[in-house]
């Protein structure tokens, strides 16, 4: 008799907590795509929660809902994005990094590969030679990585307390969460791949907070053009 009455409690428990976890998935998904259709953002440790502990299972119910597969990943950029705005902002430059992917560079790209990821030759060719040059100079640290074990790398060797990361949806989503101490912001490749992925400048000329600078006048008339024209400045 006890046993039965233990079995069927177990039972009710298993079953309220099931079904809490649908209602949590539930909420975080409608939530989430609030957010990115309405730009609110409502009950915001809700939705961290569900990305954070529940991902897959969050995953399986958008898909089975008819979303498209980056809808999650799309609500977990979105929301650290606009969580750790604030932050990002205020943290000194010199206390950033700024990630780029390898698949961003050109073709024709002849950088070596370092421990912490690839040496830019500044040959001006891609979107990496028109932002590293401003970013590196506002104070920013420059990483091109191309894998996530190289982020490992960058995190063990680099003091930094704000990270901007380039990336696909599923990547980018990764990696914030993966750094999420660090304030992350992220910026999605406008043409996404393996290779000759491309990104909007402005938008991260505007997440580094070039814009912004006092002295953004004298600098858009000062600034190099490219990583070879910045290199011979420094030097």
């Amino acid at each position: 008799m006890f046993s039965e009455n233990l079995f069927q409690t177990i039972g009710q428990i298993a079953l309220i907590f099931i079904v809490a976890l649908v209602i949590i998935l539930v909420l975080a998904l409608i939530l989430g795509v609030i957010l990115i259709k309405k730009n609110k953002l409502i009950f915001p440790k809700l939705i961290i929660f569900a990305l954070d502990f529940l991902n897959s299972p969050l995953k399986k119910l958008s898909k089975y809902l008819g979303f498209d597969d980056i809808m999650v990943d799309h609500i977990g950029v979105e929301i650290r994005n606009q969580i750790n705005q604030h932050k990002f902002k205020e943290i000194d430059n010199k206390k950033k990094v700024l990630i780029f992917p390898h698949c961003l560079r050109h073709p024709e790209c002849k950088a070596t590969l370092s421990e912490t990821g690839l040496l830019c030759d500044c040959c001006g060719k891609c979107a990496i030679g028109v932002i590293k040059p401003k970013a590196e100079k506002m104070g920013y640290k420059v990483f091109i990585i191309p894998g996530s074990t190289f982020v490992n790398k960058i995190v063990k060797e680099n003091d930094f307390d704000g990270v901007l990361g380039i990336a696909c949806y599923e990547d980018l989503n990764k990696s914030m969460m993966k750094l999420s101490k660090f304030n992350p912001q992220g910026v999605l490749l406008s043409r996404t791949g393996c290779f000759k992925t491309n990104v909007d400048v402005k938008t991260v000329l505007e997440k580094i907070g070039y814009y912004k600078t006092i002295e953004h006048e004298e600098n858009e008339a000062k600034a190099p053009t490219s990583c070879q024209e910045y290199n011979k400045n420094k030097n």
